[in-house]
């Protein structure tokens, strides 16, 4: 099926929004997109076999297409899974897969890829517009984006999206996953400074969560209960330059 038009929901309400954020720093949208659009977005995710999981070692970073993983022994496996979970006790430890798409404005009219489009939707516009008003930064350019997927025993540990010259402003994350249980796992978690419990996130169909840069946060593990894999589009909005 082809792509149907990106178009924001008309019944959103920016300055509502935009009032949220500044108080929270975070701010959840529901029904971002029309419900046919969500769910296209939904299949063309689920359809794709271009998944490559993500490790990382410290701050070296492993990626196995789905046919390598596959084709690994029991033991590597293993070893595999006993090296995350040793690096997830007392560090920085994630695990999940990715597609990305370029960043540069060129590369993205090139390519052919859906997610290229829908980088391109973000970055332009009335939703460069929105977003702009919303995390009240004029100085947003664009709009990076990746899809991701996180099945049973992937996570992502805290850390704060802080990187020098990545010029970002705020993350964000749009769920594709039509139905999830809290108990499943998944959940987008914001730290406290001192001990008091985090403020969790389900994650939520079609609904766009915006959280402002630099912002402690983790995702949980999906357990074993979930039936299928946690997807979502997410990224960061960056202020410029725009890579060509």
């Amino acid at each position: 099926m082809d792509l149907p038009p990106l178009q924001l929901n008309s019944s959103l309400d920016p300055d509502r929004l935009a009032r949220d954020f500044a108080q929270d720093g975070r701010v959840r949208i529901p029904a971002i997109l029309t419900n046919e659009c969500a769910a296209w977005w939904h299949d063309h995710l689920r359809q794709r076999s271009d998944w490559r999981q993500v490790v990382n070692s410290g701050d070296r970073i492993f990626e196995l297409d789905r046919a390598t993983r596959q084709g690994m022994r029991a033991e590597q496996r293993q070893a595999l899974e006993d090296a995350v979970y040793a690096g997830a006790r007392n560090g920085f430890q994630y695990r999940y897969e990715t597609i990305r798409t370029p960043d540069g404005a060129a590369a993205r009219v090139a390519s052919d890829d859906p997610l290229a489009v829908f980088a391109r939707w973000m970055s332009q516009g009335p939703t460069l517009d929105l977003l702009r008003g919303i995390v009240g930064d004029e100085r947003v350019a664009m709009a990076d984006a990746q899809a991701t997927a996180y099945a049973p025993g992937d996570f992502l540990t805290g850390h704060d999206d802080g990187v020098a010259g990545k010029n970002r402003v705020a993350a964000y994350v749009l769920g594709l996953t039509p139905a999830w249980r809290c108990e499943w796992g998944g959940l987008l978690l914001f730290h406290p400074e001192q001990g008091d419990a985090a403020e969790a996130w389900v994650p939520q169909f079609n609904t766009l969560n915006i959280f402002s840069v630099p912002q402690p946060h983790s995702v949980s593990e999906v357990t074993r209960a979930a039936p299928y894999r946690r997807y979502a589009i997410t990224g960061w909005l960056r202020r410029g330059p725009v890579p060509g």
